[in-house]
């Protein structure tokens, strides 16, 4: 008796597709939990973006592994998040000084917020491209500079943060998944980069 070989069924284009935005909204949903602890955010980003980087390079991967990552990238990360409190508090500050009236106050108000979107599109691009061993202090450099010398990229970074608030002021609760599709916007602009 012969035996009949099956063709393993290939998805269509858009279901391929619509797996990759679901697999980026329940990321975000990960992202959030793991969050939870304040200054873990860039821990969780960068679990985040390498599940993702995982899913779109057809590997495995799931909740475990993602779990693995955050613990790993934990150990460092929890220093840039409280960095990055920090960024927020001073631009906090500058908002205050605005809004007292203090002269130069709208001046450095301005590039308060501007420094603080900048940190937070280099701390995106950083964590995208975390792998376990990669230190954050070289990792953020880098991301720095990216940030600066690829405009495009930052631009499509800041359009998806704008999404989340745009989100969170619609309707609160959408704005945890949609922070894994501005993981994954982060994860494509850096690709983007490096297949330039």
């Amino acid at each position: 008796m012969a035996q009949v070989r099956v063709k393993p069924r290939k998805e269509s284009f858009l279901a391929e597709r619509f797996a990759v935005f679901a697999e980026c909204l329940l990321t975000g949903v990960w992202i959030a939990v793991a969050s939870l602890g304040v200054v873990t955010y860039p821990a969780a980003f960068a679990a985040g973006a390498r599940h993702l980087r995982r899913r779109t390079a057809h590997q495995g991967g799931g909740w475990r592994e993602f779990v693995s990552d955050f613990r790993t990238a934990a150990r460092g990360g929890w220093v840039v998040g409280l960095g990055g409190w920090a960024a927020v508090a001073v631009a906090w500050v500058d908002v205050q000084a605005v809004r007292a009236g203090i002269p130069g106050g709208p001046l450095v108000g301005a590039v308060g917020l501007f420094a603080l979107i900048g940190a937070a599109v280099a701390g995106l691009r950083a964590a995208a491209v975390w792998a376990p061993g990669e230190r954050w202090r070289a990792l953020l450099a880098a991301a720095g500079r990216r940030t600066v010398l690829d405009p495009a990229g930052s631009f499509l970074i800041i359009g998806g943060l704008a999404l989340v608030g745009l989100s969170a002021w619609i309707v609160a609760p959408l704005a945890v998944p949609v922070v894994g599709a501005v993981v994954a916007a982060a994860v494509a602009v850096e690709e983007r980069r490096r297949l330039r």
